[in-house]
């Protein structure tokens, strides 16, 4: 089966945790993973600027992980990231910010990639958000 995965979610929260052992289950029992889009507060998940205290899991590190071992398309929603300050390199200097934060290797795109996704995949799985 051919899975979208879209996270609403700061890393912090529950739901980030379960999308996530959701995607890693999936792929260990051989489904695939079409895109990953992140979504309103999911996007802090793709932060590189996210610090977790030594006693709690880095879940942000994990989706990094996750992407780059399976090769996995990460997108982060444009519109949703500028809000909450989360610019790759190209969005800092057009917007004359001192740095960037979204790191590879996540993507800076719009909600047609999310729209694509639900149309190529079997099952859009929708994690979080209000």
């Amino acid at each position: 089966m051919k899975f979208a995965i879209a996270l609403f979610s700061p890393p912090s929260a529950p739901s980030s945790r379960r999308a996530l052992r959701f995607a890693e289950a999936a792929l260990q029992s051989g489904h695939e993973i079409s895109r990953l889009f992140f979504y309103a507060d999911g996007v802090y998940s793709a932060s590189g600027n996210i610090v977790n205290p030594q006693d709690e899991t880095d879940i942000a590190r994990q989706w990094r992980e996750l992407v780059v071992s399976n090769g996995l398309d990460g997108v982060v929603c444009i519109a949703a990231a500028l809000r909450r300050g989360v610019l790759d390199e190209q969005e800092a200097r057009r917007y004359e910010r001192e740095a960037a934060n979204l790191p590879a290797p996540w993507v800076l795109s719009g909600l047609g990639q999310l729209h694509e996704a639900a149309q190529e995949a079997d099952r859009l799985i929708c994690f979080g958000g209000d």
